[in-house]
C-alpha cells in the first residue's frame, strides 16, 4: 500500500470518515478486499455514489490503462468489508460486490462524472471501459434466501429441460404415430400424449417463473436499487423473446399430426439454449442484489 493511501486511511478512521486535502468533502469509503493471489486483506479508499440501498465505486485507477489491484481482488472474491462515515462515526459492514454491465454501467458512470469532473477525464485517458461496481450490504448471519432461491429454481428448470430433450429424442416418429425403425433396426416409440403434456408442462413452468419474477422480484429490486432498472429492462426483453419460442414449441406440439416431430425437438433445443444463456446472465447480475433484500 502506498504511503499516500495509508495516510488517507488513517485520517479517515481518525475523523469519522472525513479527510482533507484533495478529497476534502468527497464521499469516501474504505474497501477491504481479499488478495486474489495472497489471500491477505487489502484496504483501499475510493469515492462512492449512493444508489438506493447500494453504493457504487469506480475502478478508475486515475485513468491508467489497467484495472486497480482491488478490482481484481473483488472479482476473484466478491465479499468485501465496507467502512463508511455515518453521523461522525465509522460504520463497518460486509457487502457483496457486483460489476455492472452495459447501459446500467454507462448510466452509473455518468453519475460519477456529474459528481466530479475528474472521472470524465479518467475515462478519456484510457481505452479500457472503467468498471463500476455495486456494493450490496448483506448480513453475514442471515441465510441469503432470495438470490439463492433464484439459482435453485433456475437449476431445477435447467434439469427439467435437459431431461425433456433426452426424453424427446427416442420418441421422434412419423406424423401417424407409427414406430420408425432406427439404424439398428429397433422400433422407436411414437411421440406420446404423455410426452406432449410433459413438454407443455416445462414450457408453462418457465413462463410461470418469469411471471413471478416480473410481479415480485423486479419491483423490489427497482425500489431498493433504482439504478438496476436498465438490467431489468433487458431481462424483460429476454422474457418476451423466450415466450415467443415457447409459443412456437406449443404450436408445433399442437400440429404434430401434420408437422415433422423433429420440429418440436429443434424448437425445444433453441428454447433450452436461450433459457440457459438468460439464466446465466440473470444470476450474474441479480443474485447479489436479491440476496441483499
Amino acid at each position: 500500500m502506498s504511503d499516500w493511501n495509508t495516510s488517507i486511511i488513517e485520517e479517515f478512521r481518525a475523523n469519522g470518515g472525513k479527510v482533507g486535502g484533495p478529497f476534502e468533502g468527497a464521499a469516501l469509503v474504505l474497501l477491504t478486499t481479499t488478495g486474489a493471489r495472497t489471500g491477505r486483506p487489502h484496504t483501499t479508499p475510493a469515492m462512492y455514489v449512493r444508489d438506493g440501498a447500494r453504493i457504487l465505486v469506480s475502478a478508475s485507477n486515475a485513468g491508467a490503462d489497467r484495472h486497480p489491484a482491488w478490482f481484481h481482488n473483488l472479482v476473484a472474491n466478491p465479499r468485501v468489508t465496507v467502512e463508511i462515515g455515518h453521523g461522525g462515526d465509522i460504520e463497518t459492514y460486509t457487502a457483496v460486490a457486483d460489476v455492472l454491465e452495459g447501459r446500467e454501467r454507462d448510466l452509473m458512470y455518468a453519475r460519477f462524472c456529474e459528481m466530479a469532473a475528474r472521472f470524465a477525464e479518467y475515462q478519456a485517458k484510457t481505452d479500457r471501459v472503467i468498471p463500476v461496481v455495486a456494493l450490496y450490504r448483506v448480513d453475514p448471519g442471515r441465510a441469503q434466501a432470495i438470490g439463492d432461491h433464484l439459482v435453485r429454481v433456475h437449476d431445477k428448470l435447467r434439469r427439467e429441460m435437459a431431461d425433456l430433450l433426452a426424453e424427446v429424442d427416442p420418441h421422434l416418429a412419423d406424423p401417424a404415430g407409427d414406430p420408425v425403425e432406427n439404424l439398428a433396426g429397433r422400433a422407436r416409440p411414437a411421440f406420446t400424449d404423455q410426452l406432449r403434456d410433459r413438454c407443455v408442462d416445462v414450457c408453462h413452468a418457465l413462463h410461470g417463473h418469469h411471471d413471478k419474477e416480473v410481479a415480485r422480484a423486479f419491483p423490489l429490486l427497482e425500489q431498493r436499487f433504482p439504478g438496476i432498472t436498465p438490467a431489468l429492462e433487458q431481462f424483460h426483453r429476454e422474457h418476451k423473446a423466450l415466450n415467443e419460442i415457447r409459443l412456437r414449441v406449443q404450436e408445433a406440439l399442437a400440429r404434430l399430426g401434420t408437422t415433422d416431430p423433429a420440429t418440436v425437438r429443434s424448437e425445444l433445443e433453441q428454447l433450452s439454449a436461450e433459457m440457459n444463456a438468460h439464466f446465466d446472465r440473470e444470476e450474474r447480475r441479480l443474485v447479489a442484489a436479491l440476496n441483499a433484500l
